[in-house]
């Protein structure tokens, strides 16, 4: 099957799955491309604070067939700055991470557009995301998909945001 760039191939095999024992190794094997490594942590932390964040943390195997061909994880309901204001409740995207040798590929597009439609039904009305600025950015992917920066920080990273509201 070919696709083009950004455009995931549309198989019913492609999917989001929990990650299970049967998973665990390929999930953890992923590396993104060596000049992106400084932009995402690696697989095995994401799964670490999953646990250690378990009711707020939804990560998820992307799976096509019967290969692991990436990692998103999503937050769930967070108190954005609650020392600010703790009526600031957020969810949004908070790791992602394609394998390199199945980058452009539509793969993290069609992650993403997985983690939206679960926080819509979920109830939220935004989706954010966080990420480094410079060489390698993942902005103009996340601006391709809708996403717009907010103007704030987190952690020296840029926050943006997708209106799930928005037809």
């Amino acid at each position: 099957m070919t696709t083009s760039p950004g455009t995931a191939p549309r198989t019913p095999t492609l999917r989001l799955e929990p990650v299970t024992p049967d998973t665990f190794d390929a999930a953890c094997a992923l590396s993104v491309r060596p000049d992106q490594a400084h932009l995402v942590a690696p697989v095995v932390k994401s799964l670490a604070e999953a646990y250690v964040h378990g009711a707020t943390a939804w990560p998820r195997a992307i799976v096509d067939g019967d290969e692991v061909v990436g990692f998103v994880m999503a937050f769930l309901d967070i108190a954005w700055n609650p020392a600010e204001d703790p009526r600031d409740i957020r969810s949004g995207l908070w790791r992602l991470n394609i394998s390199a040798a199945h980058q452009s590929k539509g793969y993290g597009r069609f992650a993403v557009e997985a983690v939206t439609t679960e926080l819509r039904a979920r109830g939220a009305s935004h989706a954010y995301v966080t990420y480094h600025l410079g060489p390698g950015t993942p902005e103009p992917f996340y601006l391709a998909l809708g996403f717009r920066p907010t103007g704030e920080t987190s952690d020296g990273e840029t926050v943006a945001v997708l209106d799930l509201t928005a037809p």
